[in-house]
């Protein structure tokens, strides 16, 4: 396990975040804030996912004290067009037609926040599905009840194990947490013996 000399909070509930953060050896716990996720409607949809992990960031300022805070907030785009996470298996579906045989790109912003600083950054991969079949998109509906997440799908499920043919950028960009530059972030706080 990975010292810091400051406590990390990791103001997300998403199992994927906290695994990948997990699974890089740093040590945090769970706190959110709900913040509302509305964002200006003439925003460039690459700026929304940092505003938005500022935002959640910024519900934790009052309270941080000597902990750092760490948010994140991802996107799918298709042509300009931000894909949210489905409100039904309508729509879901729709999206996962709409991002059939394309090329895509997720974007995750994140913001590391202290008393006296604030760094916050995105991260974009492109991803390219190959033709998906109804009855896989159906299927993965079924199964893995991907509401919750942005675009419809999880790459780590079974829709991304089969339909992703290729990724450009990080995994774990895509996963939801672009760990690679979280450590880059972190590192000044590593306690090295």
């Amino acid at each position: 396990m990975l010292v810091l000399s400051r406590p990390l909070l990791l103001g997300s509930n998403s199992p994927r975040r906290q695994q990948i953060l997990r699974d890089a050896g740093f040590p945090f716990s769970v706190e959110v804030h709900p913040t509302d996720e509305d964002f200006p409607a003439d925003m460039p949809t690459e700026e929304v996912p940092v505003f938005l992990a500022r935002k959640k960031a910024e519900a934790f300022r009052e309270t941080l004290g000597e902990k750092l805070v760490l948010t994140a907030d991802t996107v799918v785009r298709i042509n300009e067009k931000i894909l949210n996470k489905p409100t039904s298996p309508e729509e879901a579906a729709a999206m996962l037609r709409g991002l059939s045989g394309q090329t895509h790109e997720v974007t995750t912003g994140v913001c590391l926040m202290g008393q006296e600083e604030t760094i916050a950054f995105a991260d974009t991969a492109r991803v390219r599905f190959r033709e998906l079949t109804d009855w896989e998109i159906r299927y993965y509906l079924e199964t893995c009840r991907p509401f919750d997440k942005a675009g419809s799908y999880g790459v780590q499920d079974f829709i991304g194990m089969v339909g992703i043919d290729r990724i450009e950028g990080s995994y774990f960009t895509v996963m939801g947490l672009p760990v690679h530059r979280v450590y880059d972030v972190l590192k000044p706080y590593l306690v090295q013996e």
